[in-house]
C-alpha cells in the first residue's frame, strides 16, 4: 500500500506544480481556483471510477484493459493509444522540465540523459522505482512546505496594485476557467500509475482501489495549500507572467534565498514524475503488445525481474527523441487532451458495471466523462487539433488492421483477470 500511494504521489506531486501555476493563472485570472476545485472534482470521479476497474482487472494496461473488457476492442485500443501518444509527451516534457532546472543551457541534453538513467532502474524492477519514488516525494513535500511557510509567513507587499488584481478579475470567463482547469488536471492526472502496475501490486484488488483515493486526496491538499500560499503573496497577474511561479513568490514573500533551492525541488520533481510516468507508458505498452496493437515482441517479460524490459526500453527510447526535438508547452498542451481522452474511456467504462460488480454512484462516471470531454475541448485550440488528428490516425490504423485481419486482435476478455499475468 506504501509503495502504491508513493508511486501516485511521485506522478502527481511532481513538476506539474511548479509549472502548472503560471498557465492557469493567464487562464483563468483570479478565477485559478475555481479552476483547481474543477479540475480536482473530475480527478476524483475518474480516480473512484479507475479505483473500481482496477480491482475487477488487475492487470498491467489501466484503461485500455477496461475499455477492451466492458466497451469492446476499439476502445480499449483508443484508450491505449491516447495514453502512450499523451504520455509519451508528457515524459518528454517531464525531461525537458528536468534539463531547463538543472542546466537551462543544455536543457535537451540533460533531459536525454535522465530518460536513459531512469529507463535503467526501471528495467530492474518496480521496487527500486518505488525506492528511488519515496525519496522524491520527500525532497519535493518539504521544498513545496518551505514554501508555503514562507509564502504564509513573509512579506505581502509585492502582490501587485489593486488595478492590476481588478484588471484580471473583470477578464475571467467560464471558458477561461475550464482551461485553467484543463491545464491544472495535467498536474493531477498520475493516479494511473497505479491502476498501470495491477501485476506488480500485492493483493491489487484490495490495495489498488485504496490508494488511489488516497494518493490523490494528499495531492489535492498540497496543490491548494501552495496555489492559497502563492497567491497570498503574487496577483493573479504577476503569477501569470512567471516562468518559475514558485520561485518568484518566494523571492515576492523576501526570501530569494529560498529560490535555488525551489528550483532544485522543481529537477528533483521532474525526475519522480518521469519516472513514474515511464513506468505506465511501458506496462500499457506490454498490454498492447500481447493483443498485437504494437509490435508483439515487446510483450516479453524479463524472467528475472518481472518487468516488461523491451517494453521499456523502447518507450525510453522514444521518449530521449522526443525530448531532444519537442517543446515543453506543446508537449504539456498535447498531454492533457490524450489524458482527458483515456480518462473518458475510463468512466464510460465504469457505467457499465454492474451492482453485483460494486459500481460507484452512477453520478460519479457521468460527471467524470462529461467533465473530461468538457475540459480536453477547452484546452488550447492547437493541443485540440493535434491530440484530435492523432487519436483519428490512431483510428484509422486500427480499422485498416481490422480489415487486413477480419478476426480481429485477441479480446482477451477474462472477468476474472483479464490478460496473462506477466511472469505467470
Amino acid at each position: 500500500m506504501f509503495d502504491a500511494v508513493t508511486i501516485g504521489l511521485g506522478a502527481m506531486i511532481g513538476a506539474g506544480i511548479f509549472a502548472a501555476l503560471a498557465p492557469a493563472a493567464a487562464a483563468a485570472g483570479s478565477g485559478l481556483m475555481a479552476g483547481l476545485a474543477i479540475a480536482a472534482v473530475v480527478a476524483y470521479c475518474n480516480a473512484t471510477s479507475s479505483a473500481r476497474l482496477a480491482a475487477l482487472y488487475p492487470a498491467s494496461g489501466g484503461t485500455y484493459v477496461y475499455g477492451r473488457e466492458r466497451l469492446g476492442p476499439f476502445w480499449g485500443y483508443l484508450a491505449g493509444w491516447a495514453f502512450v501518444i499523451g504520455k509519451t509527451a508528457s515524459c518528454a516534457a517531464m525531461a525537458l522540465t528536468v534539463g531547463a532546472y538543472a542546466w537551462p543551457g543544455q536543457a535537451h541534453a540533460v533531459a536525454v540523459a535522465a530518460v536513459v538513467a531512469l529507463t535503467a532502474v526501471n528495467c530492474v524492477g518496480v521496487q527500486k522505482s518505488a525506492w528511488l519514488t519515496r525519496a522524491v516525494v520527500a525532497v519535493v513535500l518539504a521544498v513545496l512546505a518551505a514554501v508555503v511557510v514562507v509564502c504564509l509567513t513573509g512579506s505581502t507587499g509585492s502582490t501587485g496594485s489593486p488595478s492590476a488584481r481588478a484588471d484580471l478579475a473583470t477578464a475571467v470567463t467560464f471558458g477561461g476557467v475550464l482551461q485553467a482547469a484543463g491545464l491544472l488536471f495535467f498536474a493531477f492526472a498520475g493516479y494511473a500509475r497505479i491502476a498501470t502496475l495491477g501485476e506488480e501490486v500485492r493483493d491489487p484488488a484490495r490495495t489498488i482501489p485504496r490508494a488511489i483515493p488516497l494518493a490523490l486526496g494528499i495531492t489535492l491538499v498540497v496543490y491548494a495549500g501552495v496555489a492559497l500560499s502563492v497567491l497570498s503573496v503574487l496577483s493573479p497577474g504577476r503569477l501569470a507572467d512567471a516562468t518559475a511561479p514558485l520561485a518568484e513568490a518566494v523571492r515576492a514573500a523576501g526570501v530569494p534565498g529560498l529560490a535555488p533551492v525551489v528550483r532544485v525541488g522543481a529537477a528533483v520533481a521532474a525526475v519522480g514524475s518521469l519516472l513514474a510516468l515511464i513506468l505506465g507508458v511501458s506496462r500499457t505498452t506490454l498490454a498492447m503488445a500481447r493483443d498485437r496493437h504494437l509490435p508483439h515482441a515487446l510483450a516479453a517479460v524479463h524472467p528475472r525481474f518481472k518487468v516488461p524490459q523491451r517494453a521499456e526500453l523502447a518507450v525510453g527510447a522514444v521518449v530521449a527523441l522526443a525530448a531532444a526535438t519537442v517543446d515543453v508547452r506543446g508537449a504539456i498542451g498535447f498531454s492533457s487532451f490524450g489524458v482527458l481522452v483515456y480518462y473518458a474511456v475510463a468512466n464510460a467504462a465504469a457505467l457499465t458495471l454492474t451492482r453485483t460488480e460494486k459500481r460507484p454512484p452512477r453520478a460519479v462516471p457521468v460527471l467524470g466523462l462529461v467533465g473530461c470531454l468538457l475540459l480536453a475541448f477547452a484546452l488550447p485550440l492547437s493541443s485540440v487539433v493535434s491530440g484530435a488528428a492523432v487519436l483519428a490516425a490512431g483510428a484509422a490504423v486500427y480499422a485498416v488492421r481490422r480489415r487486413a485481419r477480419p478476426g480481429g486482435p485477441r479480446s482477451g476478455k477474462s472477468r476474472s483477470g483479464g490478460p496473462r499475468a506477466a511472469g505467470a
